[in-house]
């Protein structure tokens, strides 16, 4: 099984992009981890939908967690705003911190997508460069705190719902998912 890096995920090497910042590690550098881990028999974790797995790897570099919970202390830090991931996409009303210093990462989860995903996707955004030579593409990467998949935005799900097209996968809304992850995100924001 062949892991590569998709133009998309290098948002998380970019600060102020949505999503956990990586530092002090290369996107090579994390493939090379990400290929390492499953070649000594990490597992990879089903995500929302069957073209999406997760691989929880240990975080070794300065990387902070990519959310932070919600408290009287930091409320005001809290900064809200429409946007969007890359060009084409509908701009979205997302919520974050601004300016919180959240604890380092232990672990990585490392979003994947199959290459039919990400095939059926790069012919909706054709400007976004090649789907990479691999059977599986890193989305996306979130700092943690333990191995486990925070759960995925509302917004998220929903924009994935609208289809890709419009920036989702296209895959509907599953409401218990759906109704667990509006109660984390009711109490967490993500920090850039």
């Amino acid at each position: 099984m062949k892991i590569a890096m998709t133009t998309f995920a290098l948002r998380n090497w970019e600060a102020g992009s949505s999503g956990t910042l990586i530092e002090g590690v290369t996107p090579d550098d994390l493939v090379a981890r990400c290929q390492r881990a499953v070649e000594n028999g990490a597992s990879l974790v089903d995500g929302y939908a069957p073209f999406c797995k997760h691989l929880f790897v240990e975080n070794d570099t300065p990387t902070s967690c990519g959310f932070a919970p919600i408290t009287d202390h930091n409320r005001h830090l809290l900064r809200s705003g429409y946007v969007r991931r890359r060009e084409g996409e509908l701009p979205v009303l997302e919520r974050w911190f601004e300016g919180l210093a959240a604890p380092v990462a232990t672990h990585f989860d490392i979003i994947l997508y199959s290459r039919t995903q990400l095939e059926k996707e790069a012919a909706d955004f054709p400007n976004e460069g090649d789907v990479p030579d691999g059977d599986w593409g890193i989305v996306s990467v979130i700092g943690t705190l333990e191995a486990a998949e925070p759960p995925m935005p509302p917004i998220t799900q929903l924009r994935n719902a609208l289809g890709r097209d419009q920036g989702g996968s296209g895959t509907a809304i599953d409401r218990v998912r759906y109704e667990a992850a509006a109660a984390f995100w009711d109490r967490h924001a993500s920090v850039r």
